[in-house]
């Protein structure tokens, strides 16, 4: 089974699509590629959100943003665009989401932390689908293997 890809899109990748990177990478534990982009890249990350998943114990700092690219759509199961609007491509069969975040673009800490909380929420729900979506399959393609004589149940 392929492991299962998310990309997360804002416009500046700077913020809100690197904090919810860093929380899935960690979070999933190796088990979801981890992509994201943004449709106008800023110059670097915004140092209140680093700051904000440091107190996590994620680090973001070495990150760097980067533009949305149609390949990184294309080879992702799920989409998550934090207000990018119509600048991120659709293909058919793949999952989008918006999550409507406040950008933490200019805020302070205090301002920060309740947008990484909610982040983290999300992500998290996100990453309980996946797994049992991972599962399922797992369980189809045994079910499939039996039935098809390959592997003897025990």
């Amino acid at each position: 089974m392929t492991q299962p890809t998310v990309l997360f899109v804002c416009v500046h990748n700077a913020g809100r699509s690197q904090m919810a990177a860093g929380y899935l990478r960690q979070l999933s534990d190796g088990r979801v590629r981890v992509l994201s982009g943004g449709s106008e890249p800023g110059d670097s990350i915004n140092p209140v959100a680093v700051a904000a998943m440091a107190e996590e114990g994620i680090d973001i700092a070495g990150e760097v943003p980067s533009i949305l690219q149609t390949e990184d759509v294309r080879a992702s199961d799920v989409v998550i665009t934090m207000g990018c609007g119509d600048a991120c491509p659709i293909f058919p069969g793949k999952r989008y989401e918006d999550w409507e975040l406040i950008d933490p673009a200019g805020k302070a800490i205090d301002e920060v932390r309740p947008i990484r909380d909610d982040i983290k929420r999300r992500i998290e729900a996100l990453l309980a689908e996946i797994v049992a979506a991972e599962d399922v399959a797992a369980e189809d393609i045994a079910a499939e293997d039996v039935a098809a004589g390959g592997i003897t149940a025990e």
